[in-house]
């Protein structure tokens, strides 16, 4: 069993790389690289651990009715990674922001650089300096918030944003 779970990841794993190496030749955006390298992981991870668990565990099919009664217990012992879990799929199907955009949630803006199952990454704009300018602090905000703070996201919509510039004029 140990034999034919190694041979598995190490194929999936190649498969994985090959994946990519096709899709780098024909995706130049860094963006579109990204997205690619981040799902083909995701997927990746959900066939190994299906995979295992089909190698390891025999009974297979009374393990899911024993995983159907424990979801219960787990849902609510485990609330906020679900939750935060369940803002991951909302972030990846209905994209309100993606790497690169600046937005701001609840009291918390910047410029994303990851967003993870749990967590997304902001580069803090604005709350040491002036001028929205990175503050070169990584916040980690739990992907949980976008069902409760409200958010703004600069690059949607409209390519610009409108800042005031104060100029003092005198008589003299």
């Amino acid at each position: 069993k140990l034999f034919i779970t190694i041979v598995w990841i190490i194929l999936l794993i190649l498969i994985r790389k090959i994946l990519l190496r096709l899709v780098f030749k024909k995706v130049e955006d860094y963006k579109s690289r990204y997205t690619w390298r981040k799902y083909t992981t995701y997927v990746l991870y959900f066939i190994i651990i299906f995979l295992i668990g089909k190698i390891w565990l025999n009974s297979f099919n009374s393990l899911t009715t024993f995983l159907g009664l424990l979801s219960a217990g787990i849902a609510i012992a485990l609330k906020d990674p679900l939750v935060n879990f369940a803002g991951w799929a909302f972030i990846l199907i209905k994209k309100p922001f993606e790497p690169g955009d600046r937005i701001q949630i609840g009291n918390n803006a910047g410029d994303v650089i990851d967003v993870g199952f749990f967590q997304f990454t902001l580069i803090e704009i604005g709350n040491w300096v002036d001028a929205d300018q990175s503050t070169g602090r990584i916040m980690h905000v739990p992907n949980g918030k976008v069902f409760s703070e409200a958010q703004a996201n600069y690059h949607k919509g409209f390519d610009h944003i409108w800042h005031e510039i104060p100029v003092v004029l005198t008589f003299e």
